[in-house]
């Protein structure tokens, strides 16, 4: 870099560099306005994402407008032994009372310490405290060190394991906590567990039922005959008994209006739960003497509120991608540069990039494609969803949809699973706008890069996409002009500098000439 001085001619050489510079400099403005208003479309992108991701969350089968119970009138109600199930009615659920006497639960093979794990009491002492997560299998009471080889530290004595017939090859230096997560990531089906609170270790088979099987023996010992101690003895499992699991038990009466038994059936089940009659039981606890009783009703109230939500949710996200598409572009105002920014008030910066970012999506294919396709959903169905107090309103409020609600209970009074046949389903209007939405997020993300497995605001996008390609070439050219005026502007400071010399000299000269003529 050129050393920069004025020199002794009185002129102001950094402001005429700087204004000569100004013109060049035009082209890196430009291009970092480029730059930004590139940012802020991927920034607006990022909020459709968000909101078209919230959305498709809610269509999903488990959430808010995917759960089949959340449509339809039906409603499970349990008296009786109220505690030993929980019960579900699904949109086609027969109104034929059940009584429901819970045999046996369903319960999983397991196997756990016959005693409380402890740490070896220190050398002269008889006390033992209870063993941690963090205890590591060298520190167990009851460990005596294998004395061929004599263990280091360097090389711990080893020991291994097996457990459904996977292999596991532990040390002295791994600890309670590295015995759980190593079998637990394993494919032995298995959950191992440690309770700090009572001191004891347990193996349980992941799944229910009789079929399901713990099985725990003692590995090889790499070829030492003098080990001494064994790791299942270590956790007092050597001789624990393997508690085996069973199948659940179920006797189900169908009850007439009098609450006499017209028919009996018998059920297994390998998860306390089963489907009968429309209705899923979810089983707690064996009945007893008491059994518990189920009956179907007609409750409109979650359907149509379930509804309302959906409606306002549909109703917000269309209402966004229309105001995002029609939304005036002001071409005139363009991102502001620093020297720009540097003589405005804060107050007309604000005002400025408020206009500066209107229209950012104005008339995007992506979203005219997504407010089609919705539309188009909504439509396919409209005869039926009228039938039900669901209709659109004028063209011009672009989709929007209104909801009578009494029709809405009336038509649900009359056939309770006609919400959920109309909604849900394969062919269902669920199912439709989540593969909309799943292929609006898609395009997001090939376009700007943005996560559509996240509605994350602050989630990075990706450098691959189409705008991130274009961010990064910005990138490059803004650096490389930045090194070309540079460089210009070294070679102007040179020739100003090369100026004054000469200068310089022309002035001396002249004072020698006048100095000989006197």
């Amino acid at each position: 870099m050129t050393l920069r001085i004025n020199g002794f001619s009185g002129m102001d050489i950094d402001s005429m560099v700087k204004e000569l510079m100004t013109a060049k400099r035009a082209p890196l403005d430009k291009l970092n306005q480029q730059k930004t208003y590139l940012s802020w479309q991927r920034d607006s992108y990022r909020e459709m994402n968000s909101k078209v991701f919230a959305f498709k969350t809610k269509l999903s089968a488990t959430d808010l407008f995917g759960k089949t119970s959340n449509m339809t009138a039906q409603t499970a109600v349990v008296d009786g032994n109220k505690d030993a199930i929980k019960a579900e009615a699904s949109a086609n659920a027969s109104s034929v009372p059940m009584s429901v006497n819970v045999k046996k639960l369903a319960t999983k093979t397991t196997v756990q310490s016959t005693g409380e794990i402890d740490i070896k009491p220190a050398s002269g002492s008889t006390t033992s405290t209870k063993a941690n997560l963090n205890t590591t299998l060298g520190e167990l009471n009851g460990y005596t060190p294998d004395t061929n080889p004599a263990p280091t530290d360097d090389k711990p004595e080893t020991f291994q394991i097996k457990v459904n017939d996977i292999e596991f090859n532990f040390s002295t230096k791994d600890t309670i906590s590295n015995v759980l997560s190593k079998i637990n990531n394993s494919s032995a089906n298995v959950v191992a567990a440690f309770d700090e609170v009572s001191g004891k270790f347990s193996i349980t088979a992941k799944d229910y039922g009789s079929n399901k099987e713990v099985k725990l023996s003692e590995g090889d010992y790499g070829g030492s005959a003098t080990k001494t101690s064994s790791l299942l003895g270590l956790l007092n499992l050597k001789t624990a008994a393997v508690q085996s699991g069973q199948n659940g038990e179920v006797e189900i009466n169908t009850l007439d209006s009098s609450g006499n038994v017209v028919g009996t059936n018998k059920f297994t089940t390998t998860d306390n739960t089963l489907k009968v009659n429309g209705v899923s039981l979810t089983l707690l606890k064996e009945t007893g003497s008491t059994p518990a009783t189920v009956t179907t009703t007609i409750d409109t109230t979650k359907a149509v509120d379930t509804i309302k939500s959906f409606i306002d949710t549909y109703n917000d996200l269309l209402n966004t991608m229309n105001t995002k598409v029609d939304e005036e572009k002001y071409r005139d105002y363009t991102p502001l540069t620093d020297e720009q920014r540097s003589a405005m008030k804060e107050t007309e910066i604000t005002a400025w990039e408020a206009k500066a970012k209107s229209g950012l999506l104005k008339n995007d294919d992506i979203l005219k494609e997504t407010i089609t396709a919705m539309r188009s959903v909504i439509n396919n169905s409209i005869g039926q969803l009228s039938s039900m107090g669901i209709t659109t309103g004028q063209y011009y409020e672009g989709g929007k949809l209104y909801l009578d609600e009494d029709k809405l209970k009336q038509a649900l009074q009359s056939n309770p699973q006609q919400l959920s046949n109309v909604f849900q389903g394969s062919d269902g209007i669920v199912n439709k706008l989540s593969s909309t939405m799943t292929s609006t997020l898609q395009k997001f993300s090939d376009r700007a890069g943005t996560n559509r497995f996240s509605g994350d605001l602050s989630a990075a996008f990706k450098d691959e996409s189409v705008m991130g390609k274009q961010m990064k070439e910005y990138t490059s050219r803004i650096s490389d002009l930045i090194k070309r005026l540079d460089d210009q502007e070294d070679r102007y400071y040179k020739q100003f500098s090369a100026m004054e010399t000469a200068m310089n000299q022309l002035q001396s000269q002249s004072s020698s000439l006048f100095g000989t003529t006197q």
